[in-house]
């Protein structure tokens, strides 16, 4: 792989939505060997370099302007910290790399948590945060609440991240079908935002690209109106990473945009990637980046429902009301004999009972 010649064509866009009075999105798109930041033109190729580069969607959370705070502090924060210590990386490996960027997402937490303990007004504040890097031909993602990355390949979606959210909880236990979550009224409370506590566990993943990757970074405004095979067809019709911003925003908005979207696309070209086929493909997947020490399972955690309300908290009591609103299948009878008895004789048995029982009280009363 001659990585002088990966490039990668970007554009993102916010857009306020149909229902909401201020944005509380952040996007952010950074050269982290040039140390820049920006929109590229979807027209403009733009050079992966030697440091790599940056892509996020923060979604914030808290009411009033403290969401707006939120997001654009971790997006700022981040991006600070990698200049910062990346940059002063002497063996800028792929390891190194993605204890960085997870080391960013930490630090960015615990920036916000502080700063909300300070200011009583914005007590609470949290964002989502899905942060992916493109270094040496391969995208690494750090993942925090529930804003999404797809890659769009051979004209397949696929998701990447997975929602820390009480639905996705519940759908990996199998007390929830996916149609069952996306309808659910629970299906906006996630399990982990930056901010409203001092730590977090960052879900990371990486995987290797090929010529013609899309990468897409979203803020639920969007994939909670768009579906993934719709994302795989409008890619496929909007090659152009701005055309493609525009057309996800306004399929959004057309649903009722009932929250803040944005959208980061990324389309990966030049030579020193290689070329998707059909074996590549089944190939490269997500792979987990576990962490050596803490490996056990996402905890519960006090964290907000996206709302301009004061935040109430997911609690281990919501998520036993949502199990109770999911309808329980019925119970397949049993297979084996109750007590060594035949089904079949039981159940006769017990209807015999029950008749005897009946004449009983006709002739006592």
């Amino acid at each position: 792989m001659n990585l002088d010649q990966v490039r990668a064509r970007v554009f993102a866009k916010t857009d306020l939505g149909r229902t909401r009075d201020h944005n509380e999105d952040t996007f952010l798109i950074a050269d982290l060997t040039a140390q820049t930041t920006g929109v590229i033109a979807g027209a403009t190729e733009h050079e992966v370099g030697p440091r790599g580069c940056l892509f996020l969607v923060a979604d914030g959370m808290g009411g009033a302007a403290a969401g707006e705070i939120a997001s654009a502090m971790a997006a700022d924060s981040i991006y600070r910290y990698l200049l910062d210590v990346w940059a002063g990386v002497d063996d800028p490996s792929p390891e190194h790399f993605a204890e960085r960027l997870r080391d960013a997402v930490e630090g960015a937490n615990r920036e916000l948590h502080a700063y909300a303990q300070g200011h009583p007004e914005v007590r609470g504040m949290g964002t989502t945060a899905t942060v992916g890097g493109i270094f040496q031909g391969a995208l690494y993602l750090a993942q925090v609440g529930d804003s999404r990355a797809y890659l769009i390949r051979l004209g397949n979606a696929l998701q990447l991240t997975k929602d820390q959210s009480l639905t996705q909880r519940l759908v990996d236990a199998g007390e929830m079908t996916e149609e069952e979550a996306e309808q659910s009224s629970r299906r906006n409370i996630i399990l982990q935002a930056l901010g409203p506590d001092p730590r977090v566990k960052v879900d990371l993943t990486f995987l290797p690209l090929c010529r013609e990757d899309v990468i897409l970074i979203c803020s639920d405004g969007l994939s909670g109106q768009v579906k993934r095979e719709e994302i795989a067809e409008l890619t496929t019709a909007y090659p152009d990473p701005e055309a493609l911003c525009d057309a996800l925003i306004a399929l959004a908005n057309s649903r009722g945009g009932p929250d803040n979207i944005t959208a980061v696309v990324v389309r990966m070209v030049g030579e020193g990637l290689p070329v998707a086929d059909a074996a590549i493909a089944a190939e490269y997947l997500p792979t987990p980046i576990l962490e050596e020490e803490d490996t056990a399972e996402m905890p519960v955690a006090t964290t907000p429902i996206r709302s301009t309300q004061p935040l109430p908290i997911a609690t281990p009591e919501e998520m036993a009301a949502e199990l109770a609103e999911t309808p329980a299948p019925a119970p397949p009878l049993p297979a084996t004999p109750i007590r060594g008895i035949p089904l079949r004789f039981a159940a006769a048995g017990l209807g015999i009972l029950a008749l005897l029982t009946l004449l009983y009280y006709l002739l006592v009363s």
